[in-house]
């Protein structure tokens, strides 16, 4: 049994929860951050000193934070090529992506622009920093788009680690009010993605409780 803290809402939980789900794991998880509070707790800075979701707990392991590192690890134990291959040097031909699209891709867009679109009251948005960051965002896109009119996943033609590590943020990205390039092969993927029963119920999740008016 996993056990999963962190709330739904959270792209750090949902890209946990996807991979739990993609891989057929049993888990339990507990609403703890935001509004549900928990995470400066005793118990809880004793799992994560950072006070941060999300936090995992493999039966009776040791905790696990940072959602990479959960991911990688779940990936590791109970995965499989091509979703995580053992062979080293293929799974460094999944890992590279990966870690580019944690890495670079949302961390250009969950705090430059959704944390201003979203959680950032109107009068307070710096509207140029948003520009800035778009172009940025924008860049790294097509760097992906031009992957994905290759092939059908971000490393390959398998599903992967890989594209849990980009696409959690993807439904975000599509429906945030912003300005978007058309990228066909993107947009196909991100049909894809979006049919997988497990990218519907962990990732697909309204937000709205996030928005600052």
């Amino acid at each position: 049994m996993i056990t999963v803290y962190g709330r739904a809402t959270s792209s750090n939980v949902q890209l946990v929860m996807w991979t739990i789900a993609e891989l057929g794991l049993t888990f339990e998880r507990h609403d703890v951050g935001f509004v549900h509070g928990g995470n400066d707790t005793k118990e809880f800075l004793q799992m994560n000193p950072n006070g941060k979701i999300p936090v995992i707990r493999d039966g009776e392991g040791p905790p696990i934070f940072e959602a990479a590192a959960i991911a990688r690890y779940l990936a590791g134990r109970y995965g499989d090529a091509p979703f995580w291959p053992q062979d080293p040097a293929e799974r460094a031909q999944i890992d590279k992506w990966a870690d580019w699209a944690k890495g670079e891709v949302v961390g250009a867009f969950t705090r430059p622009i959704f944390w201003q679109v979203v959680r950032t009251a109107p009068g307070e948005r710096d509207d140029d920093a948003m520009a800035r960051a778009v172009a940025t965002l924008d860049r790294l896109l097509d760097i992906a788009d031009a992957q994905l009119a290759n092939q059908s996943h971000l490393a390959g033609e398998a599903f992967s680690l890989a594209d849990v590590m980009l696409g959690h943020v993807l439904y975000r990205y599509f429906d945030v009010d912003i300005p978007r390039p058309n990228r066909p092969a993107l947009n196909a993927y991100y049909e894809r993605l979006s049919r997988r029963p497990a990218y519907a119920e962990h990732v697909m999740v309204p937000y709205e409780a996030l928005r600052v008016r």
